[in-house]
């Protein structure tokens, strides 16, 4: 098999975070189409292993969490009963936390919407920081139970919930429902009212829609296998805090955290891959 030039890897990798298909990757580069998904999942694992170890020590004020939903090998409905629940197969869930100053997200978590997974995604954001945060989410039920597990005590949260209306008629189908009102329920310690939001995180949920066609709505884009899932996550988010300088904030997310002194390239990332 050819060996990949670092110019060619880092060509490939741009490719894919600016939301191009494997497909079209391979096309657009000149490469086969097993060599565009084994150089995600080589990337994916490398930049996976950077962040969990080096975003740690995070000095945040305010941290929001969010889930985004997207599928993998098939739709729920169309799952075949011999893997019905097997994980990797259907729906899946990515967690993400982010700073709502410095935007670094410190960690995230592919898995199902659940207890168990939120407690998992909890524990691992508060063994990252450093300070007492104030910390905000929807209204999902079990970050309750996780979030008083994850920080002991040590938080001060709310969550926000939004009330949704019916869709608008003739709206079509695949349009959103209104949102009809939002509450802020404080849950526990003294949160600040006027810091109670989950704006930057649904950004970034958009961000992710926008960047990986993984997660485009209503199209026949989606992972055949998890790991491939997790690999993209984990090259996307690396992209996201050590390469692209954020516009408001002129310099990437994990200088802003203090995680690094320098915006990273991609070919940096390539270094990265063993």
């Amino acid at each position: 098999m050819r060996v990949l030039s670092a110019d060619v890897r880092t060509s490939i990798l741009h490719a894919l975070i600016e939301g191009n298909s494997i497909r079209s990757t391979a096309r657009l580069i000149g490469v086969a189409k097993d060599t565009v998904l084994k150089l995600l999942v080589d990337a994916g694992d490398a930049c996976m292993a950077y962040q969990r170890a080096t975003l740690r020590g995070i000095a945040s004020r305010r941290v929001e969490f969010d889930e985004i939903w997207c599928y993998c090998y098939c739709k729920q409905k169309n799952v075949p009963a011999a893997i019905e629940g097997v994980f990797g197969f259907g729906d899946v869930w990515t967690w993400v936390a982010i700073d709502a100053d410095s935007k670094v997200v410190p960690t995230w978590l592919v898995g199902r919407r659940d207890v168990e997974h939120a407690i998992a995604f909890v524990r691992d954001v508060a063994g990252r920081l450093t300070n007492r945060v104030q910390l905000t989410t929807d209204g999902y039920h079990p970050y309750m139970e996780a979030v008083a597990f994850g920080f002991r005590g040590e938080v001060d949260y709310a969550m926000l919930v939004k009330s949704y209306g019916p869709t608008d008629a003739g709206a079509g189908r695949y349009s959103p429902p209104r949102c009809i009102g939002i509450r802020k329920r404080v849950v526990r310690g003294n949160p600040d009212p006027a810091l109670i939001s989950t704006s930057y995180a649904e950004r970034q949920n958009l961000n992710m829609r926008m960047a990986m066609r993984r997660f485009t709505r209503l199209t026949n884009a989606f992972s055949k296998k998890i790991e491939n899932l997790e690999a993209a996550i984990a090259l996307h988010f690396m992209n996201y805090n050590f390469v692209r300088r954020h516009m408001t904030l002129r310099v990437t997310p994990a200088m802003a955290a203090g995680v690094t002194d320098r915006k990273w390239s991609l070919s940096d990332v390539v270094g990265l891959i063993r």
